[in-house]
């Protein structure tokens, strides 16, 4: 006998005010309380102005970094009378300035995305955890910005302070997956559209910046490392890769199955047979982009599309 009373506690529940098909305002402010509960990272900025975290440049501020040997234009007040005394030369003290970081988003909005078989489709899985990331940045006093990437625009958002920035990023979401949800199948495909957004981003982000990739991997190719390897060499790069049961082939299914999937504007029946098939060219496109990211040294983290972002909390650690 199943007890019913117990799957209904163990179902994963929508987010607040989420539908798992559209994307809205009151959704995605609400990511702010995820991201309130999110763990601290410590993190060293190298960019250019006041804020939150402690830079990898030297000057005034409020943490002691080292005494060196005074220099001609060094501020008099920062001398050390101890250790000058004690040396008989003139030394003064550094500090690890507090700086503001720009933290950027590269969203994939991609027709691959909008696709779901259990809580959320995978667009708005990541629409949370991008205004969660939002959220996060502007909680530490950072600038935020974007590039909102999908066949048919991309959507570029200048890193902008407190919740400006998180502001523009909450309306632009929304119109943009409005947008596509609304012409799946409608817009041509455009192999190279994420090869021409990491070249975008390469234009744009200000060395020190952190930049966040969100996406399932389907369209990042093997030309867009040369991009992101620019990036990397003057900015921080994080990943996380949406997922979803079906793709990742641990959704329970029947032994047989006629089962209608749509991608974008392909729409084909998996059967058990076909399925494995198609599995298997999942797992190959979404290897390829960790596999990626593994050349870069960058850590992909995965986000599953059938649980609420704040019950993977952990993958922030």
């Amino acid at each position: 006998m199943i007890d019913t009373a117990k799957e209904a506690r163990s179902a994963p529940v929508l987010p607040l005010f989420a539908d798992g098909l559209h994307l809205t305002e009151k959704e995605l402010l609400a990511c702010q309380t995820i991201a309130k509960a999110m763990p601290e990272r410590n993190s060293r900025a190298r960019a250019n102005l006041a804020g939150h975290r402690s830079s990898l440049i030297k000057g005034r501020g409020m943490e002691f970094a080292e005494v060196r040997h005074y220099q001609l234009g060094d501020d008099v007040r920062t001398i050390d009378w101890r250790v000058t005394a004690r040396t008989g030369q003139t030394h003064t003290k550094l500090f690890v300035e507090e700086r503001e970081r720009p933290i950027l988003l590269l969203l994939d909005l991609s027709q691959s995305l909008y696709f779901g078989s259990s809580l959320l489709l995978q667009s708005v899985q990541a629409g949370h955890l991008a205004s969660t990331l939002g959220w996060n940045a502007i909680l530490h006093g950072d600038r935020l910005g974007a590039l909102i990437a999908c066949e048919s625009e991309h959507l570029e958002l200048k890193p902008r302070s407190r919740r400006q920035g998180m502001l523009q990023l909450i309306a632009g979401l929304c119109r943009l997956h409005a947008h596509q949800l609304n012409h799946l199948g409608e817009t041509k495909r455009d192999p190279d559209h994420l090869l021409r957004a990491c070249q975008r981003l390469q234009r744009i982000a200000k060395p020190g910046s952190l930049i966040w990739i969100i996406t399932d991997g389907s369209h990042f190719n093997p030309a867009c490392l040369a991009p992101l390897t620019e990036l990397k060499r003057h900015c921080d790069i994080g990943a996380y890769l949406i997922t979803d049961p079906l793709r990742q082939g641990t959704l329970p299914l029947p032994k047989q199955f006629n089962l209608p999937v749509r991608e974008g504007e392909t729409d084909r029946v998996l059967t058990p047979q076909s399925y494995q098939a198609w599995l298997l060219q999942q797992r190959h496109q979404q290897q390829q982009f960790i596999g990626m990211m593994q050349q870069l040294k960058v850590r992909t983290q995965l986000i599953d599309a059938a649980r609420p972002l704040g019950d993977q909390l952990a993958v922030f650690q």
